[in-house]
């Protein structure tokens, strides 16, 4: 008796959740994939940097699927991911200026090497694939955005570069759909004032993360399920 082969690409949220549940590299796979370039972005828009991005979104996935017997379908895969990257994002945000907090009260001299450390190195925002992706006009976006309060600058991401939904910026965020929508407002008011009109079309272009990032994500979660 032979067996029909799966179709992962039309397999629901809730299919993929139990074939990751047993393990299964190939729905780990789809759903990386489909998720990687979001998860980075919001946790981007916490972290400010990109390897601790990377390293937030990875921990996410590996704690996501360690309870994806918890997911009930109720929202989308992704919006549960969504809000499971964005606490790891936040915790480790609060952890790394708790510790330098500690480090300032205790004034310790190696502060500035200490700071290095934490922020990856000098060279850990220089790759080929980020030199060659990044061009001037991103770099001017992403650091027009990076400039936001911290709330305007998640529901920014969340709605105008990835192109989630009022609701599912909402739900991912745990907030009314009203303060989603006032808080994009007041998002833009503030990008207006740095960013001519003309640039908008160009977000699509900024954050990048697809390519060897993307397969590399993947395959870190992988080798740690």
């Amino acid at each position: 008796m032979t067996s029909v082969a799966l179709d992962y690409e039309t397999l629901t949220d809730i299919e993929l959740a139990k074939l990751i549940a047993q393990r299964d590299s190939l729905a780990v796979r789809v759903v990386t994939r489909r998720n990687n370039q979001r998860l980075y972005r919001t946790a981007w828009s916490v972290l400010k940097d990109r390897p601790d991005a990377e390293e937030a979104v990875q921990e996410g996935y590996l704690k996501g699927f360690a309870a994806i017997d918890s997911f009930a379908g109720v929202s989308s895969l992704s919006t549960w991911l969504t809000r499971i990257v964005l606490n790891e994002a936040l915790g480790r945000r609060r952890s790394a200026q708790r510790r330098i907090r500690l480090l300032r009260e205790h004034s310790i001299a190696l502060l500035d090497d200490y700071r290095e450390n934490l922020m990856g190195g000098p060279a850990a925002s220089s790759s080929p694939e980020a030199d060659a992706a990044r061009g001037q006009l991103a770099k001017l976006i992403e650091q027009a955005i990076a400039d936001l309060p911290e709330a305007f600058r998640i529901v920014f991401m969340l709605r105008e570069v990835e192109g989630l939904s009022v609701e599912e910026t909402a739900e991912a965020l745990q907030v009314p759909a009203q303060t989603v929508k006032t808080r994009l407002l007041r998002a833009r008011r503030r990008l207006q004032v740095a960013l001519a009109p003309t640039l908008q079309d160009a977000l699509s272009g900024a954050f990048p993360f697809a390519g060897e990032a993307c397969e590399a994500l993947t395959e870190r979660v992988l080798a740690k399920l």
